[in-house]
C-alpha cells in the first residue's frame, strides 16, 4: 500500500507546506536526512490552535493540534522530495508544547503527532521522540513540532 493511498483510507488529505513566518527555510537536507524546521498547526494559512495546555486547552485540544503540525510537517517533507514514497523511515520527532505552570503532560499531547506517524507509517513510523514544555512559542501557537526523516537519495 502507497502512503497516499494509506493517507487516503485515513481520511487525510495533506494541506499545501505552510510557508515559513520568518527568515528560515522549510527544510533542509543532508544525504539521506531530512530536517524539517518548527511546524505550527496552521490550516489554511490561519493557526488553527491558540493558547496554553493546562489553561486553554485540553489534552485532547493539544492532540488535534500536534497532528495537525505534524500533517503540515510531512506536507513539507513532500514538497521537498516531491513524493511521500521516498520516505524510509521518520527519525526523530521534537515537539514543543506551550504549557500553563503546572502542565506536565507534554508526553501525552505530542501523542497524537506519534500516533498519526505510525497509524500512516508501520514500523517505519516509529521513532525517538523529545516531548518539550515551553513558555511561549510563536504565533500563540500551543504546539511546534520538528521532524527528522530518512528519505531514498
Amino acid at each position: 500500500m502507497t502512503i497516499e493511498s494509506r493517507l487516503k483510507e485515513l481520511g487525510i488529505i495533506l494541506q499545501t507546506a505552510p510557508k515559513p513566518v520568518a527568515n528560515y527555510v522549510p527544510a533542509v537536507r543532508v544525504g539521506e536526512l531530512l530536517f524539517t524546521s518548527g511546524v505550527l498547526p496552521m490550516k489554511d494559512g490561519t493557526l488553527a490552535f491558540e493558547g496554553k495546555l493546562g489553561r486553554e486547552l485540553t489534552v485532547e485540544q493539544g492532540q488535534e493540534a500536534a497532528r495537525l503540525a505534524v500533517l503540515n510537517a510531512l506536507a513539507v517533507v513532500k514538497q521537498e522530495t516531491g513524493d511521500l514514497e521516498k520516505i524510509v523511515r521518520i527519525v526523530r520527532l521534537t515537539g514543543h508544547v506551550a504549557s500553563a505552570p503546572g502542565f506536565t503532560l507534554q508526553p501525552a499531547v505530542l501523542n497524537g503527532a506519534s500516533d498519526l506517524l505510525v497509524a500512516i507509517f508501520g514500523e517505519a513510523g516509529r521513532h525517538t521522540r523529545a516531548a518539550l514544555g515551553a513558555a511561549e512559542l510563536p504565533l500563540g501557537s500551543p504546539i511546534e513540532l520538528e521532524l527528522i526523516v530518512q528519505v531514498r537519495v
